[in-house]
């Protein structure tokens, strides 16, 4: 299974993507799009046309992606959304599948504490994914993001194989 994970921002979104073999996770790509532009339509545009370029030249089969932080900046918190919206977009449109992860629970999955800081978050990306050198912090939560979801999609098929089980 080869998972995208997606660190929404507007000005940085990270990405990250893995294969899936089991319990074998293996590093396929990172990066960093940058929204460019004078306005927040024109940056929105350029991190849409930017994910949906990754998206195609990945063919990942899931995605991931991180839930909105609400803080006391409210308009930063707005525009944080709409770059959320603009990656869903993207992969909705690539017809995939989206899990939404809170940050606790990325850090949690990845770290073992849910409030571990970024550079905990980028060491344990570098253990689970060895050789991988993420292309910044944002890459690595993006990473991080994919193997949360990497992990909560084996713990769901394990249930239902269970589940299957029990029920035979």
């Amino acid at each position: 299974m080869r998972v995208i994970g997606i660190d929404p921002g507007l000005r940085n979104m990270g990405w990250g993507v893995i294969d899936v073999s089991g319990s074998r996770l293996c590093h396929v790509a990172n990066g960093v799009l940058h929204g460019t532009g004078d306005d927040l339509a024109a940056r929105l545009l350029t991190l849409f046309e930017g994910l949906t370029d990754i998206l195609t030249t990945y063919q990942p089969e899931t995605a991931a992606i991180e839930q909105t932080f609400v803080n006391k900046d409210g308009a930063g918190t707005l525009k944080l959304g709409q770059a959320r919206g603009v990656a869903l977009l993207a992969v909705a449109q690539a017809g995939l599948g989206v899990g939404e992860y809170a940050p606790n629970a990325v850090k949690k999955a990845v770290v073992g504490v849910g409030h571990a800081d970024k550079h905990q978050v980028g060491h344990m990306v570098a253990l689970q994914l060895p050789g991988s050198k993420a292309k910044g912090a944002d890459a690595a939560d993006a990473l991080a993001i994919a193997i949360c979801h990497a992990h909560h999609v084996q713990s769901a098929g394990h249930l239902t194989a269970a589940l299957a089980r029990a029920g035979a």
